[in-house]
């Protein structure tokens, strides 16, 4: 099959939609049109700065939306992904009552409803069925907040869209909620291939029972939009009509797809009109505006969003994911546009891409990305403004300086590691592991264009969060690139003493009495086996212990040990790490307190994807393979006396090879099998009881 010519810059323009809605209408999520109208007035811009909040929190619609499509990658491709499946994605990748969901409590949410259900062995779309949870909670919003990443797979395939989302949706949801996330899903496919709003709309309303209440909605508001010509009249009649006062729980999606309608009917041109419509009138405005961000951006372009304000520029690419997979979590939108493009490919039958730049994590292909690399305003910085430009036919990233001096440095940074404001986020948890580890090199390929005044002083650096949860500048050595001349910067990062890396960028100064010109960033990347002691650091800091992903009920940063872990009743996990770690060597020695196993995981891909080396409570040594609902015993052995004294741990992972060397026990396993696990990070694993160790070595395999 064939794809769009521009599907990569409307994937990406889409992407970019769908987070300026959500940050936009997240502060005053819930607030009706009055209040809103009373205290902020009509919403054209950000407004996070009057809340004292960030710009990028943690939100479900953004998590949901980027964690539930890799259901694609970990289980099938269209037609063989099932609700079912997309359900065990939900077991591996959200976290109870931490990562992803609003959890407002059986019966009250609908997909912490839902969730429970799948924890309790109810499959989806059962779990999300009128006949196991009723109507009302089955008709919540949920099922359309999530669902753009489906049609952002599946450009100029409305069906198959509908099709995605339907099964995903179906995991938590029912009835008119499921048509609503089914005719969004349609509505973005076909705007790929399709800018008229009315087209968009009756190929949505093609996928969905003609009866429908969603349908008969749809068709209400395009006749009042006719009749109206005014968004603020035909308003007050879908809140006369569709309200909430019509329909009962918290957030159901009648009264807010409605807005979500009316909003794309009224500015199908207009980026900025379309978000301030849908944001002045209310209620659930991370959602609706999110949503119709999405839809915006893919029928608009680029261009699009640019038309109006500087929507980019504060956002800078950046989003941030909670789920049990760390590494995923500090993330922007070019690395999401890379990785839906990839799947799309592959659903259209098509070879992957070919990775931008040799597959630099930063490579600035797409027009006006910055992947989160800002400007550091610290003491004795010069002004560099960060933007996007071409040079030699590349997108590169490039910094724009005119007030560089001796005394003077400038700094450009992206984060690698949950930010010093996460304090500040009060909505959700962040769940994440650093993206860059010490023992790893970090690279960045520079150009000194030839109409710069001077030579610049250029040194990698990266920040390190310190014993009081500050970040502290490290830097690498200083090299001069005059005026014409490019080089390439390399960095064996050394031992943080167990502190996460927080950002890593570039430095510039100058010798020269003044310097005016612009540095140019074409790639940066790491790469390499870590090379680090994962320790409890000294001071009082906690974003060590916050470098772990928190799967289990106590994790606690007060005992004598470096690491010590408690789960109550089943099994769990504190996860490290990223899927960039393939073959690598793990030691600890652990101390099993209590319970009926735990060990140390490895390769681990979430909360129900991993290996590990466990010991149980017989005595038995075990390597085991877990993946989703199997648990398949690779090899055991006996063991004596396991319980209430440090077992030593050392592991290696050599591609399919497993040596494990537990209590000076031997095992060695090949997994050959189409199941097996090629990467991820390492954990530790407790159930039903509490272990310890003070210390975790990673490295190189042997």
């Amino acid at each position: 099959m064939e794809l769009p010519s521009d599907y990569e810059s409307r994937v990406y323009a889409g992407v970019l939609g769908k987070l300026i809605g959500v940050y936009l209408g997240r502060p005053f999520e819930g607030w009706t049109y009055e209040k809103i109208m009373q205290e902020l007035g009509p919403i054209q811009y950000y407004v996070h700065e009057k809340f004292k909040r960030p710009l990028v929190v943690t939100d479900d619609d953004v998590a949901g939306t980027f964690t539930f499509i890799r259901a694609l990658e970990d289980y099938a491709l269209p037609p063989d992904l099932s609700a079912e499946q997309m359900g065990h994605c939900w077991l591996n990748y959200i976290i109870d009552k931490r990562t992803i969901l609003w959890w407002g409590g059986n019966g009250n949410s609908t997909e912490h409803t839902a969730w429970l259900n799948l924890k309790k062995g109810i499959p989806a779309p059962l779990s999300g069925a009128i006949a196991t949870n009723g109507k009302t909670i089955a008709e919540q919003i949920g099922a359309q907040i999530f669902i753009d990443s489906w049609a952002l797979v599946a450009p100029g395939q409305p069906r198959l869209a509908a099709e995605l989302a339907k099964n995903a949706a179906s995991v938590s949801h029912d009835g008119e909620a499921v048509y609503a996330a089914m005719l969004w899903a349609a509505m973005e496919s076909q705007a790929f291939i399709c800018q008229e709003i009315e087209q968009l709309i009756d190929v949505g309303l093609s996928v969905i029972p003609a009866e429908s209440q969603i349908a008969q909605l749809v068709g209400d508001i395009r006749r009042w939009r006719r009749e109206d010509n005014d968004w603020q009249t035909t308003r007050q009649r879908i809140d006369d009509n569709y309200g909430y006062h019509k329909y009962p729980s918290n957030c159901h999606i009648i009264p807010n797809h409605a807005l979500m309608i009316m909003a794309i009917l009224y500015a199908p041109d207009d980026f900025q009109q379309a978000q301030c419509i849908v944001n002045t009138s209310g209620w659930d405005t991370d959602c609706n505006a999110g949503n119709v961000g999405c839809l915006s951006g893919i029928m608009l372009g680029l261009q699009g969003i640019d038309a109006g304000p500087d929507w980019r520029g504060p956002l800078a690419d950046r989003m941030l994911i909670s789920s049990a997979d760390g590494g995923f979590s500090i993330n922007n939108a070019v690395r999401i546009t890379d990785y839906l493009v990839g799947l799309g490919h592959q659903i259209a039958d098509l070879p992957r891409p070919e990775a931008k730049k040799s597959g630099a994590q930063y490579h600035f292909s797409l027009p006006g990305s910055v992947q989160g690399f800002r400007w550091l305003n610290e003491e004795n910085a010069a002004a560099v403004e960060v933007k996007n430009e071409a040079h030699l036919g590349r997108q590169m990233l490039s910094l724009h300086y005119r007030h560089l001096a001796p005394g003077l440095h400038a700094s450009v940074t992206t984060q690698t590691f949950t930010p010093p404001e996460i304090v500040e986020m009060r909505s959700y948890d962040l769940m994440a592991t650093p993206l860059i580890y010490p023992g790893q090199r970090l690279q960045a390929t520079l150009i000194a264009p030839p109409d710069n005044t001077s030579a610049l002083n250029v040194r990698l650096c990266y920040r390190v969060y310190d014993d009081n949860n500050q970040l502290t500048p490290q830097y690498g050595d200083a090299q001069s690139i005059a005026p014409g001349e490019s080089l390439t910067l390399a960095l064996d990062l050394p031992d943080c003493q167990g502190q996460p890396i927080g950002e890593i960028g570039v430095t510039i100064s100058t010798d020269a009495r003044v310097a005016r010109g612009r540095l140019l960033i074409d790639s940066m990347r790491w790469d390499g086996a870590p090379e680090l002691t994962l320790r409890k650091p000294t001071g009082e800091n906690n974003f060590w212990w916050r470098a772990w992903v928190n799967g289990v009920d106590l994790f606690s940063r007060h005992y004598p040990t470096s690491f010590r872990i408690s789960k109550e009743y089943d099994e769990g996990l504190i996860i490290h790490g990223t899927r960039q770690w393939d073959n690598y060597r793990v030691q600890s020695d652990i101390t099993l307190h209590s319970g009926e196993y735990g060990g140390l995981a490895f390769r681990v891909q979430g909360m129900r994807r991993y290996y590990a080396a466990r010991i149980l409570r017989d005595g038995k040594l075990q390597i085991v393979r877990v993946r989703d609902t199997s648990t398949k015993i690779l090899a055991e052995a006996a063991l004596s006396d396991v319980y209430e004294r440090p077992v030593s741990f050392d592991i290696s992972v050599n591609g399919q090879i497993i040596s494990a060397t537990v209590d000076g026990k031997t095992l060695h396993v090949e997994d050959a099998e189409h199941e097996a696990l090629m990467d991820g990070g390492i954990g530790l694993l407790i159930c039903a009881g509490a272990l310890s160790t003070d210390a975790i070595h990673i490295s190189a395999s042997c």
